[in-house]
């Protein structure tokens, strides 16, 4: 059983507005619709386990890039965006933040009905998930967020989230029911949280004789229990560096976006016309499709497709993001038909971009310009944060309104 990943992530207040909720369901059905039809849905429970992609897909979506609120929103626009049409896709989310969580057996016994998965089995995973890392890992979080997300095949996977108001950080647990052999012996697939130091954690294999004992705790360092982790390590500061992305693969995505006619790969002609600020979100959200899991190391660098609802690293372009879920959409729709000429393009940026990075050398001092850049010309684009939409440089004439 191995544990995928930890990460610190800053507790974060507000809402998400309706301008970028909207947006980040539509986004998020599209790119969970592609992985299903190209990969199965046993493959998208599998990404929803990893906290590395899952922290890149919030990334994508235009979330704020570090934020503990990636949770909760990705999570909120899936379950509305996807359950709609879960007949169709065979994949059901139930539960969610605060009193939602707690209507998860309810939602559950109902989709028995629907589907003829065992009702009971899964309630029972649900509550023992929540009970393990609520109480069985004493780290110090309390949860405040389930998400059960279950196939019509009775496949599961679970997304939770404590936070600890000492600290002012969250905690993120991923589950996978391929993965779990014992609800108390190291179920995990991640556990994603600031390494605070000693934990208390009963689900590990070493506590299998404190199990058998007569109640001695067994108290393990968090950096040996979770000694197999894929780590996220996300800063409390808002804005981005260039040591929080790979600069040789965002490189390669702004050079394939910005110095490459799309004329010059055949396979690409059918998305001629797309400008290149879209070109390069479309790449970024190919990788999010299509890379394998050493590719979201950086989730950070996803952030660079659609900005972040609070500016960092600039301005939710809202243009170039409708015209990315219109291209996406559109390339999910032929398909289902039989017309995937559309999907196999989009793929295609994925692995161009890929092999543009091997003969690409990046300079480090560019990246601050490339921000700059982002945030000068964010109102050609339909810029907006939560402060309000973006406007002209000062003393520059606006012809884009």
């Amino acid at each position: 059983m191995k544990r995928s990943g930890t990460a610190d992530l800053p507790l974060h207040g507000g809402k998400v507005p309706y301008w970028l909720a909207k947006r980040m369901s539509d986004l998020g059905k599209a790119i969970t619709e592609s992985i299903v039809y190209e990969y199965g849905k046993s493959e998208f429970l599998s990404r929803l386990s990893d906290p590395l992609w899952f922290q890149s897909f919030g990334c994508v979506l235009g979330m704020d890039w570090h934020s503990s609120g990636i949770t909760t929103s990705v999570m909120g626009a899936l379950k509305k965006s996807l359950n709609p049409v879960a007949q169709d896709l065979g994949i059901y989310i139930c539960g969610g933040r605060g009193k939602h969580s707690r209507q998860t057996p309810d939602e559950l016994i109902q989709l028995a009905d629907r589907t003829g998965i065992d009702g009971m089995a899964m309630v029972n995973h649900s509550k023992l998930s929540a009970k393990v890392d609520n109480t069985a890992i004493q780290d110090g979080f309390q949860l405040y967020l389930h998400s059960f997300i279950v196939t019509d095949e009775g496949e599961w996977s679970v997304v939770q989230q404590g936070m600890n108001n000492t600290s002012g950080m969250a905690r993120r647990y991923h589950w996978h029911s391929k993965n779990v052999k014992s609800f108390v012996e190291s179920p995990h697939t991640a556990v994603c949280g600031v390494n605070k130091g000693l934990i208390l954690n009963l689900t590990a294999n070493e506590a299998a004789g404190t199990k058998d004992g007569i109640m001695t705790l067994s108290k393990e360092r968090s950096d040996l229990t979770m000694k197999e982790a894929r780590r996220i390590l996300m800063p409390r500061r808002h804005h981005l560096e260039s040591d929080d992305v790979n600069l040789k693969r965002l490189g390669a995505v702004l050079a394939l976006a910005n110095e490459h006619d799309v004329k010059n790969f055949e396979e690409l002609l059918l998305l001629k016309g797309l400008g290149p600020r879209t070109l390069q979100s479309l790449t970024l959200v190919s990788e999010v499709i299509h890379g394998t899991p050493s590719r979201f190391q950086d989730p950070a660098r996803f952030s660079f497709a659609h900005g972040g609802k609070d500016g960092h690293p600039f301005p939710v372009p809202t243009k170039v993001y409708d015209e990315t879920i219109q291209t996406l959409k559109t390339s999910v729709e032929k398909a289902k038909i039989g017309y995937s000429d559309k999907q196999k393009a989009i793929k295609s940026l994925h692995r161009i971009s890929v092999d543009m990075e091997k003969g690409f050398n990046p300079d480090p001092s560019r990246f601050n310009q490339i921000i700059e850049k982002e945030r000068r010309e964010a109102y050609k684009y339909g810029g907006r944060t939560v402060f309000g939409k973006s406007k002209p440089p000062m003393g520059q004439l606006d012809l884009f309104q």
